[in-house]
C-alpha cells in the first residue's frame, strides 16, 4: 500500500499584536497548511492569509498566496481534489476563493456562524469558496478523518491521517502551540492514570484524538511539532 504523505504549505507569517497574546509583547506567527497526499486525492487543510486593509494595518502580514506557497513544494491548486478548514478566520481560509471547483470542507456549525455573525471572517471568503458542510466526524478519504476540536471557535475541526506506525494528527488551532498541546495530552495521562485530583481542565475531544493514538502533531501557528 502507497504511503500518505503530510507536507507543510508554508503561507508566511504575521505578527499578533500585545493584546492577543497575554504575555504584554506582540509576537510573530507562522501561517501554516497542510498538504495531504494520498491515493485517493490531494487533499489541502488551510488555505492561507485573506487580505483586507483594516485586518493588513493591525496583523501586519507577510504573505505567500495559495499559488506561490503550493509551487514552493512543487504542486498547483489544480492538484487538489478536496480542500478544508480548521475554521473560517481570515488567516485559515484566505486561499479559499483560488480554488475554483474543488470542494471546501467545514463543520455546519462554523459556516452557520461565519454566515450569521458579522465581522466574524472577511465576506469574500464565504461567499467566493464552494463549501461543503459536515456535522461531527468524518472520513473524507480512506484513512483520513476530520474530527470536532471546538475551543478556539464552536465549529473548530482537525484532520487525522492513520498511518501504519499511529496517526497524524494536523491540529490546526485547537492548541496555538506544541506546548500546549502537550500540557493538555499530559493532563489526560494524569487522569487516566487515577492521578489525584485537581487536575488541569482538558477539552472534552481529547479522548476522540488519542484515540486515534497519535505519533506526530503539527499545528497552524507553530513550527515546533509533537511527538510522543
Amino acid at each position: 500500500m502507497t504511503e500518505v504523505l503530510v507536507r507543510r504549505v508554508d503561507f508566511g507569517y504575521f505578527v499578533r499584536p500585545a493584546e492577543e497574546t497575554g504575555t504584554g509583547y506582540p509576537r510573530v506567527e507562522p501561517c501554516l497548511g497542510y498538504l495531504v497526499d494520498h491515493p485517493r486525492g490531494t487533499l489541502l487543510f488551510d488555505t492561507g492569509m485573506g487580505s483586507h486593509p483594516d485586518v493588513d494595518a493591525r496583523y501586519r502580514p507577510h504573505r505567500a498566496q495559495l499559488g506561490e506557497a503550493l509551487a514552493a513544494i512543487g504542486t498547483r491548486p489544480s492538484d487538489l481534489s478536496l480542500a478544508a478548514n480548521c475554521h473560517l478566520h481570515f488567516d485559515h481560509c484566505g486561499g479559499n476563493p483560488l480554488l475554483g471547483p474543488t470542494p471546501v470542507l467545514v463543520q455546519s456549525a462554523e459556516l452557520d456562524v461565519a454566515r450569521g455573525t458579522p465581522d466574524y471572517t472577511l465576506p469574500e471568503l464565504i461567499e467566493g469558496s464552494r463549501f461543503e458542510a459536515i456535522t461531527g466526524e468524518a472520513e473524507v478519504l480512506p484513512g483520513v478523518f476530520l474530527v470536532p476540536t471546538p475551543g478556539h471557535t464552536q465549529g473548530h475541526q482537525s484532520l487525522i491521517i492513520r498511518k501504519s506506525d499511529g496517526a497524524v494528527i494536523v491540529a490546526g488551532q485547537s492548541h496555538d502551540t506544541a506546548t500546549q498541546d502537550a500540557a493538555d495530552q499530559l493532563a489526560w495521562r494524569a487522569s487516566l492514570d487515577g492521578h489525584s485530583q485537581p487536575l488541569p481542565a482538558i477539552p472534552a475531544w481529547i479522548n476522540a484524538l488519542q484515540a486515534f493514538d497519535p505519533r506526530v502533531v503539527y499545528f497552524a501557528h507553530d513550527r515546533s511539532v509533537w511527538t510522543p
